[in-house]
C-alpha cells in the first residue's frame, strides 16, 4: 500500500515538476519560479524514495544499505536551501544594491547548507552500525549510533529552520496580494510548512523519549511520516495553485458560459471567430483565451440586437424581477437575459421597435477584479436565460407589442 500511495504522490509531483519546468524555460528571469521547479522537484524525489520497494531496490543496486535515505534527506535539502533564498529574496528589498546584497547572502546561505549536509552525510557514513534497510523506522533503529544522529539532527535543524522561516513569511507576503491565486497558493504553501515543523518536533521528541529508556516508535515511525506526507501534499498544492487555480476558474467559467454563446451565436455566425487556435486539441487547452473569446463574442452580438429591443423593455423587466425580491445582480442578470431574448427573437422576425434601446447590457457595480465581476455576471445570464421569470417577462413584453404591430 504504501508503495503505490507514495509512487502516485511522486508521479503526481514529477508531473507538476515538468509543467512548472515547461513554464519557466518561457520565462527564464522569472527566479522564483526557477527556485519553486527545483524545490518542487525535492518534494517529488522525497515520494518517490518514501516507497519501501524503491529504497529497498535502489540499496540494492548501489550496494550500500539505507544510502536511500541519505538520497531522500539530500531532497529535503534541496527543497529547505531554495526556501532559504525565497526568503532572502522576498525580504531583500527594493533596488539593485539591495538584490545584489541578497544574491550574495543566497549564496552564502546555501554554501552553509551544502558544508552542514556534507557533515551530515560524513556522520551517516561513520556511524552507520550495520547493513540492515530500515526504510520506515531509521530514525528510531539508529537513536545508540552518535553518527547517524548526528546525520539526523542536522537534517531536521537545517530543514526546521528553512520551514519556520518560510511558513513565517508566506502570509505576510500574501496579504499584500489580496485574493488572487497566488495569495491563496502562499498560504496553502504556509500551511504546509506548519504541519511540517510538526514532523520535526515528533522526530525530536522520539529521539528525547528513546534516551530517556521510553521508546515511542508510534510517534517517530506512525504520527511524523503521516504528517510529513500531508504537508507535503500541502506545499505542492500551494506551489500548483497560483498556475491551476486560474485554470480551474477559466474552465467553470466555460462550461457556464458555452452554453449562453451557442445561442446567441446561431443567429449570428459572423461574430464567431474560428481560427483553429483549438479545434481538435485537448479539451483544457487555452481555457482563458476561450472563455474571453466567448465572452467578447456575446458583447458583439448584445451591441447588433439592441436596436431590436423596445427601448422601455429593460425597465418593464426590472419591474417584474424586483417584485420577486431579486438581489442586484439576479436583478441585473434576469433583465439582460430577458433583452438578449427580446432583441434575439425581434431579428429573427424583421421586428424593428420604433425607438430602440440604447443598450442591452446590464451589469453590477465594478470592483478592481473588474473582468472577473463582468464573467460572473454573464455566468449568472446563462444560468437564468431559460428561467421561468424570463419566460413571463418576453410573454408580457410580445403582449404589449401585439397591439401596435397588429
Amino acid at each position: 500500500m504504501f508503495d503505490v500511495v507514495y509512487l502516485c504522490f511522486g508521479a503526481a509531483a514529477w508531473a507538476l515538476v515538468a509543467y512548472k519546468a515547461v513554464a519557466w524555460l518561457r520565462d527564464r528571469g522569472n527566479t522564483d519560479l526557477g527556485l519553486t521547479c527545483v524545490m518542487t522537484g525535492g518534494v517529488a524525489t522525497v515520494f518517490l524514495f518514501s516507497a519501501p520497494s524503491l529504497y529497498r531496490g535502489f540499496d540494492r543496486l548501489v550496494g550500500v544499505a539505507n544510502l536511500a535515505m541519505v538520497f531522500l534527506y539530500s531532497s529535503v535539502m534541496v527543497f529547505a536551501a531554495g526556501a532559504l533564498v525565497l526568503l532572502l529574496r522576498w525580504t531583500a528589498g527594493e533596488g539593485e544594491a539591495a538584490r545584489a546584497r541578497a544574491r550574495a547572502k543566497a549564496r552564502t546561505a546555501v554554501g552553509a547548507v551544502a558544508l552542514l549536509w556534507a557533515v551530515a552525510v560524513t556522520g551517516f557514513a561513520v556511524g552507520r552500525p550495520d547493513a540492515v534497510e530500515h526504510p520506515r523506522d531509521f530514525s528510531t533503529a539508529y537513536t545508540d549510533a552518535p553518527g547517524v544522529m548526528l546525520f539526523l539532527v542536522l537534517y531536521l535543524a537545517i530543514f526546521g529552520a528553512s520551514l519556520a522561516g518560510l511558513g513565517t513569511l508566506c502570509p505576510r507576503y500574501a496579504a499584500r496580494l489580496g485574493s488572487s491565486w497566488l495569495a491563496r497558493g502562499l498560504r496553502v504553501l504556509a500551511a504546509g510548512c506548519w504541519l511540517g515543523l510538526v514532523y520535526c518536533a515528533c522526530k525530536v521528541i522520539g529521539f528525547v523519549l528513546s534516551w530517556a529508556g521510553r521508546p515511542a516508535p508510534w510517534l517517530s515511525n506512525g504520527v511524523a511520516p503521516l504528517s510529513a506526507s500531508v504537508a507535503a501534499i500541502l506545499v505542492l498544492a500551494g506551489f500548483s495553485l497560483p498556475a491551476a487555480g486560474p485554470r480551474v476558474a477559466a474552465w467553470r467559467r466555460l462550461r457556464r458560459l458555452t452554453p449562453l454563446w451557442r445561442t446567441v451565436t446561431e443567429q449570428t455566425p459572423e461574430v464567431t471567430m474560428d481560427d483553429g487556435r483549438w479545434t481538435g486539441r485537448w479539451p483544457f487547452a487555452d481555457l482563458e483565451w476561450r472563455a474571453n473569446r466567448q465572452m467578447a463574442e456575446i458583447r458583439d452580438v448584445q451591441r447588433g440586437i439592441r436596436r431590436h429591443v423596445e427601448s422601455d423593455a429593460i425597465d418593464i423587466v426590472l419591474e417584474r424581477a424586483r417584485a420577486v425580491s431579486l438581489d442586484g445582480r439576479q436583478l441585473a442578470a434576469v433583465a439582460e437575459a430577458a433583452a438578449l431574448r427580446r432583441g434575439l427573437e425581434n431579428r429573427a422576425v424583421g421586428h424593428l421597435p420604433a425607438h430602440g434601446a440604447d443598450s442591452v447590457v446590464v451589469t453590477c457595480s465594478r470592483n478592481g477584479a473588474e473582468l472577473t465581476a463582468e464573467y460572473e455576471h454573464l455566468a449568472l445570464v446563462a444560468d437564468v436565460y431559460h428561467s421561468p421569470l424570463v419566460e413571463t417577462v418576453l410573454t408580457e413584453l410580445r403582449q404589449r407589442s401585439a397591439t401596435p404591430r397588429s
